[in-house]
């Protein structure tokens, strides 16, 4: 019986190893930097949250990257967009990241089981688009809290943040894991905040270290908070005791910045060039991990020409649009998603994606000489220009047991693994943003050394305009499982094998 199980284990793990693979980016000195090629790594990203903080529940079984229809879509509309990241804020490390087609498994043998469809990750992978994922969430025990920070850090939180590393550590589109987003913002956090902050990341750097076959960058999301922030990126990117290995030193430094604003805007209304002044010498990689003003409407994205044109480029490494999904409490979405799976593209995708059909990759992509030009400062309140900053280098202890969750590992980690992309057309209707329906949408796997760019493509100006738009749709309901999910003849296959084990391991 145990031949049977291992020729089936076998099989399992080939399906899974066979699938295409990006190619790790790491950090090198301020630029990121793609393994295999040597290609410097600029960031051309989206915030994909759909549903927003209020579409994350406890229990719900749904997160963002939990459905792999959807997933399908999105990943399509992206790769014709340009988009090469994502950034997803509240993560469920629980689930499996993808549409679970074999719920009907018998979960007798944990090396069937742990081979569950990880689609959504798989997708993004297959078309060159790397995550950058936020380690907290809103729920409680979940993030630190500001005004309780002794209280908050505590094991069960390094559980949660420990788990998130689990579930995409093997994944090797992560880019990267968010720390914290704009803990300092309100008055008093810029002085007690930023050794815990240091504290979360050197834990998350020591676990990652201690449980994953590669080093995966760990970083902060700043808030645009002027005052503060050349200092919230002294404090937690130099070297304490001048140690470069200080496992507390963000490893990037994400700002969500909205200055740019309008097409009036211009390089120095908007401060950027206040920022490349501050940041000049960074030594890790400096990005916008939110931006795009969306006042006045409509969005003209004229900033995405400066973030990546000759006056930034030396210095930041791109950034991340907010957002994909529009919301009913904001007016930043570049496409509506609707409950019977449909979507439709608003104007500013359009726009987007003429801004960046205009930008040089090749040049984008070609190495920064100065990137490891400098080394990182140690640690020092000269640093500090505020005097209600922090300048104690003092980081907190770990709380109890959270040596133990170092040392061993956390219990029962859902590990994520890529499966194989077989089905690549998107069976949902998407809708242009002139009202008429797209046409053969589908994803295009990529080679395994290549991450997505923007391509010349006009996905509005290819669209039928005799098709019905999208409206009024938003109340459908949910459309019945189709192939567009990525359940594969091949995996059916597989569980017909697993099925079969079972049998004969009851028998």
């Amino acid at each position: 019986m145990a031949s049977f199980f291992n020729i089936l284990f076998v099989l399992l793990a080939w399906t899974a190893s066979s699938a295409l693979a990006v190619r790790n980016v790491k950090v090198q000195g301020s630029d990121y930097v793609n393994n295999a090629t040597s290609d410097r790594f600029q960031i051309l990203g989206v915030a994909y949250q759909p549903g927003g903080s209020a579409g994350f529940t406890a229990g719900s079984g749904i997160d963002p990257l939990s459905n792999g229809t959807n997933c399908l879509r999105d990943a399509a509309l992206m790769q014709r967009l340009g988009i090469n990241t994502i950034r997803i804020y509240n993560l469920d490390p629980s689930l499996n990241h993808g549409t679970r087609c074999f719920s009907l498994l018998p979960h007798s043998d944990a090396r069937i089981t742990h081979r569950l469809l990880d689609m959504c990750a798989s997708i993004f992978n297959a078309v060159g688009i790397y995550m950058l994922l936020d380690v907290n969430s809103p729920l409680p025990n979940e993030s630190l809290n500001p005004g309780d920070l002794t209280s908050s850090y505590n094991a069960a939180y390094l559980n949660r943040i420990f788990a998130v590393v689990e579930a995409f550590k093997n994944y090797p589109n992560t880019l990267g894991f968010f720390g914290g987003n704009e803990v300092i913002q309100n008055p008093g956090s810029q002085t007690t905040s930023p050794p815990y902050l240091r504290a979360v990341t050197r834990d998350l750097k020591n676990y990652i270290a201690k449980h994953s076959q590669r080093n995966i960058p760990v970083g902060y999301s700043a808030a645009d908070v002027r005052d503060y922030l050349a200092d919230t990126f002294a404090y937690l990117s130099c070297d304490i005791d001048g140690s470069s290995s200080d496992p507390s030193r963000i490893d990037f430094f994400g700002l969500n910045s909205y200055s740019w604003c309008g097409k009036d805007a211009t390089f120095q209304s908007a401060g950027y060039d206040i920022l490349i002044e501050m940041f000049g010498n960074t030594t890790i990689p400096v990005f916008f991990s939110e931006y795009g003003c969306n006042k006045p409407q409509p969005r003209v994205f004229d900033e995405v020409q400066a973030l990546y044109g000759p006056n930034m480029t030396g210095v930041m490494s791109g950034g991340i649009v907010y957002e994909y999904v529009q919301e009913a409490s904001n007016n930043f979405g570049l496409v509506d998603l609707y409950d019977n799976g449909t979507a439709a593209l608003r104007g500013d995708y359009d726009v987007l994606q003429k801004q960046y059909n205009k930008l040089d990759i090749k040049a984008l992509q070609s190495g920064n000489a100065s990137a490891t030009a400098l080394k990182s400062p140690s640690c020092s309140g000269s640093l500090i220009t505020e005097s209600d900053f922090s300048k104690s280098f003092k980081i907190p202890s770990l709380p109890t047991g959270g040596q133990t969750l170092i040392d061993n590992g956390i219990q029962n980690p859902n590990n994520g693994k890529l499966v194989p992309i077989t089905q690549t057309a998107v069976k949902a209707t998407v809708y242009a943003s002139n009202g008429g329906t797209i046409k053969d949408l589908a994803i295009k796997p990529l080679a395994e050394d290549q991450s997505n760019t923007p391509n010349g493509q006009d996905t509005s100006g290819s669209a039928s305009t005799s098709s019905t738009s999208a409206s009024g749709t938003s109340t459908g309901s949910k459309p019945k499982s189709t192939s567009g999910s990525g359940c594969t003849n091949v995996h059916f296959f597989l569980a017909t094998l697993a099925f079969i084990a079972f049998a004969f391991q009851r028998a």
